[in-house]
């Protein structure tokens, strides 16, 4: 036989349910605390080490001129200048692919048809690949086989011009790395458009390319960015995939065609911290050109910031 709650023993059970103590989301709120702040102090201390390391290495002199032979004295010109070559071609070469794949995925195909499926289970899969087979696909695919056939089939040249490392090539292979990136965020932000605004649109007489054009892509532009802020960040501190792609050992001058080899960097560190014969009188510059790496990575970034926090300014004033 059931029992029925009189009115003081529903009041007791109202006040023991508002007054007791809210202990259990302390533990997980806790545990969350303490592993962002564990994250913050290594940031903190992996970018105190650098700026510590680095800072009395940078100059006027360090920063304007070409290395010498041996990495052990000079500066680093032609990486700085390389590093940001390359991040443009990158952007350059695969926003707008990334772009139009998002596009088409989300204007153009049916969730689930075949075909959506096969190209998310491609990207998906791109996004898991180790960015040393990247390297070595480059190597294979665009000097290998687009290269070699441009010097041997259109240039008919007996010495390779197009089919050997470049910057163009290794700009290729880094927009293909971080393709799944902008991908993603232009879907994102695809989503969160109302579909009010394509009726309205389409209620206007305009046509599907219209729509896209004129309303789509301007709506979503900021996630565009948000993709090409985070293919930045990634591409500009790659070095197994320009390895076999592009970059030089030592080259004391600038790139100024799409066929030259270039310095860069990462690639830069990674040659003074493994191959350098005097590590203790290499190590100030290569803490000096991590520094440069890192700032100029966040200048980069910031540009890209300042343009897309200027886009959405315009959008709400509009």
């Amino acid at each position: 036989m059931s029992h029925t709650p009189t009115l003081p023993e529903a009041t007791d059970f109202v006040k023991n349910l508002r007054f007791q103590p809210k202990t259990q989301g302390y533990l997980p709120r806790g545990l969350t605390l303490a592993a962002t702040l564990i994250i913050i102090l290594m940031l903190v201390v992996i970018l105190g080490n650098v700026v510590l390391g680095g800072l009395g290495t940078i100059s006027w002199e360090f920063l304007s001129k070409a290395p010498e032979q041996g990495l052990e004295a000079g500066g680093i010109f032609p990486a700085i200048i390389g590093t940001v070559f390359l991040v443009i071609l990158m952007v350059i070469t695969g926003v707008p692919i990334g772009v139009m794949t998002a596009i088409y995925l989300q204007e153009y195909t049916s969730p689930d048809s075949k075909i959506t499926r096969l190209i998310r289970i491609a990207i998906n899969n791109l996004a898991g690949v180790p960015s040393i087979v990247f390297g070595l696909f480059g190597l294979g695919f665009f000097i290998g086989f687009i290269g070699n056939n441009i010097d041997s089939l259109i240039l008919n040249s007996p010495t390779p011009i197009w089919g050997q490392p470049a910057i163009i090539w290794a700009a290729l292979t880094l927009a293909l790395l971080t393709l799944p990136v902008v991908i993603i965020s232009t879907e994102e932000a695809l989503k969160v458009i109302p579909r009010e605004l394509k009726d309205a649109s389409y209620a206007l007489g305009a046509t599907k390319l219209q729509t896209i054009v004129r309303i789509l892509i301007p709506q979503a532009l900021p996630g565009i960015f948000t993709g090409a802020i985070l293919a930045v960040s990634r591409g500009a501190g790659e070095v197994a995939p320009i390895m076999f792609t592009g970059a030089a050992y030592y080259l004391p001058y600038l790139p100024d065609k799409l066929t030259d080899q270039f310095m860069e960097l990462g690639y830069h560190v990674f040659v003074m911290a493994t191959q350098s014969p005097d590590v203790d009188k290499t190590l100030p510059i290569l803490y000096g050109t991590v520094l440069v790496l890192l700032v100029l990575t966040f200048l980069l970034n910031f540009v890209a910031i300042l343009i897309r926090s200027r886009i959405r300014s315009r959008r709400v004033s509009a």
